[in-house]
């Protein structure tokens, strides 16, 4: 299992490689320029200009301004911004938020959506699967901003039950209802995938024989289906966990909290390349330990598989 985790890490290198270029080009590659855009309307003098482009190596090719950054990415220098705060620094104050917002929401994915999906499953063709099918495909089909906008509306204004802005009420108050939205699509998802999964199993040969010998259903379904259902539902949780993080910028928004994602949406806007570069790098390696801890769980959910 060492040798497959370092493995795993191994094949993670590349991946990060690529994608860190692939933004750090996008971002970079933007006519115009950004610290002119910094500036507005007011003129920038020419020396001051200068020093600028050569302190940030916006005069340097592509490649030469990403090997700088991949330089100081490996003794753990994400970069500076354009006002010249480290981007760690601004990472600092906000990664909280986005932690528990993005953990939050992952929570009430796994357990509204594998909920959802079991009682589905057990009820096929009754009113209760019809209803979580059509539920599941309503939420699936309407915008994440008009989900928050409409539950922000309802829930928070109109009821009263959770607050609608900032994080002041702490975790868990202020953190559920943007959780809920965030985890919307995914509860949908999940629920599907999981009433799929479950249907599937239980037409196989084991659950038949299990029963012909005797062994209660509620075992049966327990200990014996749901676990097996439950690799494909791994494998998208494990995945969606890095989703969950990038996907709170719209949500942020929506609700002002002072996360990661309020902060990439407002470096787009001033076009503080440094910024979104750091945070996607920090996203990406959300994802490829998302991956990995999937590809662990496999073994412990099913005996059967086995890494070579």
């Amino acid at each position: 299992m060492g040798r497959y985790i370092a493995r795993r890490l191994l094949y993670a290198i590349p991946v990060l490689l690529a994608t860190t270029f692939l933004i750090h080009t996008m971002v970079f590659v933007l006519p115009g320029d950004p610290i002119q855009g910094l500036a507005g309307d007011r003129p920038v003098p020419p020396a001051v200009l200068a020093e600028l482009h050569r302190r940030y190596h916006l005069d340097d090719p592509l490649f030469v301004r990403y090997f700088h950054y991949l330089g100081g990415l490996l003794t753990g220098d994400l970069g500076s911004t354009f006002t010249g705060e480290p981007v760690a620094g601004t990472l600092a104050g906000r990664w909280q938020v986005t932690l528990r917002l993005g953990l939050t929401a992952w929570c009430l994915e796994t357990v509204l959506g594998v909920g959802l999906g079991v009682w589905a499953a057990l009820r096929k063709g009754r009113w209760a699967d019809n209803t979580v099918l059509a539920g599941t495909t309503l939420v699936i089909a309407v915008p994440v901003y008009i989900v928050g906008y409409l539950a922000q509306l309802i829930l928070g204004v109109r009821l009263g039950w959770f607050p609608v802005s900032g994080a002041e009420g702490g975790w868990p108050t202020a953190y559920l209802l943007p959780g809920l939205v965030l985890a919307s699509f995914g509860v949908a998802y999940v629920a599907r995938l999981a009433r799929a999964s479950l249907l599937e199993n239980l037409r196989a040969d084991y659950v038949r024989t299990a029963g012909a010998k005797g062994l209660r259903w509620h075992r049966v379904v327990l200990r014996h289906t749901l676990r097996n259902s439950l690799i494909p539902v791994v494998t998208f949780l494990g995945v969606e966990l890095g989703s969950l993080m990038a996907g709170a910028v719209v949500t942020e928004y929506i609700f002002n909290l002072p996360g990661i994602g309020q902060l990439v949406f407002q470096a787009i806007q001033l076009r503080e390349g440094p910024t979104v570069v750091g945070v996607t790098t920090l996203l990406v390696l959300v994802f490829c330990l998302a991956n990995l801890l999937v590809d662990v769980l496999y073994g412990l959910l099913d005996p059967r598989i086995r890494h070579e």
